[in-house]
């Protein structure tokens, strides 16, 4: 299975580089940063008997999570109907039906029930560019990120796709608050804590302004894993500086990478995946 929706800087390349460190056990799940949820995948595939809690403060995000896990049918008829309006569409067709959307979705969504709202974001960010999260003055600072490709054929987004997440919802706590509560209410000895905050120094913050002053309480969320003896992993981006090994006296390893989307290097002949270490701390 994969994530609903493309997310830059998701785990799915990073997993490979995890997997000989991942935990063999593990009775809960705990994600408070979850965007596109590819560790959760992760997670049930290897415990699919374990307590699951999955936390994001983008209300809209977890809006589409909670109407998949309540309201899926519904959810697919506003989706069907969407693309039944823009598959038949040429290209500068779609892209003009796009912002059309994307302006109902900034400026009348009250018009909508939350199903149908949820829905007309899921479909923006299926056919907007390469996984991005932007959010613009000029869509009344909800999303507004740009036309992507418009190459869809036969269809814009996976029905199976959306039937494994309704099911694999069922038993999860979904929450849309501050990061820290979420880690301390429900970390405990034997669970496992994935923390994947914004990166230091990057492009893509998501509507956020986490600073190093939040870096810290991520890292003091770390501290009080190992404090209750659950598994406790921080990922985020070496920008060249001692930042982590300052406040983290646990295990650090590094991972080479490369970012293909909000973090690309420009080249005369456009632009190319920008290599990159990423850093995990563990308990």
């Amino acid at each position: 299975m994969k994530p609903l929706f493309m997310w830059a800087g998701g785990k799915n390349r990073m997993l490979k580089k995890y997997e000989p460190h991942l935990p063999d056990t593990f009775n809960k799940y705990i994600e408070p940063f979850f965007g596109g949820g590819a560790m959760f995948l992760w997670a049930r595939k290897a415990n699919p008997k374990a307590e699951f809690v999955i936390n994001d403060s983008n209300k809209s995000i977890i809006s589409i999570y909670r109407e998949i896990r309540e309201n899926v049918e519904p959810f697919k008829a506003c989706l069907n109907s969407l693309e039944e309006q823009y598959l038949p569409l040429d290209k500068p067709a779609r892209k003009e039906w796009f912002y059309e959307l994307r302006n109902e979705h900034a400026y009348d969504h009250s018009k909508w029930s939350r199903t149908e709202e949820a829905a007309a974001l899921y479909f923006l960010m299926k056919t907007a560019f390469n996984g991005i999260w932007q959010i613009n003055k000029n869509t009344n600072g909800r999303f507004g990120t740009p036309f992507g490709l418009g190459n869809q054929t036969t269809k814009v987004y996976d029905r199976d796709v959306v039937d494994w997440w309704n099911k694999a919802l069922q038993r999860t706590v979904i929450l849309c608050e501050d990061f820290e509560p979420v880690v301390k209410a429900h970390a405990h000895i034997g669970s496992f804590v994935f923390m994947d905050p914004p990166y230091r120094g990057s492009f893509t913050q998501y509507n956020t302004d986490f600073h190093d002053g939040e870096q810290e309480r991520a890292i003091g969320c770390l501290q009080h894993c190992k404090d209750v003896q659950a598994m406790g992993w921080l990922s985020n981006r070496d920008v060249g500086d001692e930042f982590f090994e300052d406040r983290w006296a646990g295990d650090i390893k590094r991972f080479d990478t490369t970012y293909t989307a909000g973090r690309r290097k420009k080249t005369a002949d456009g632009f190319e995946a920008k290599r990159a270490v990423e850093v995990l701390l563990t308990t």
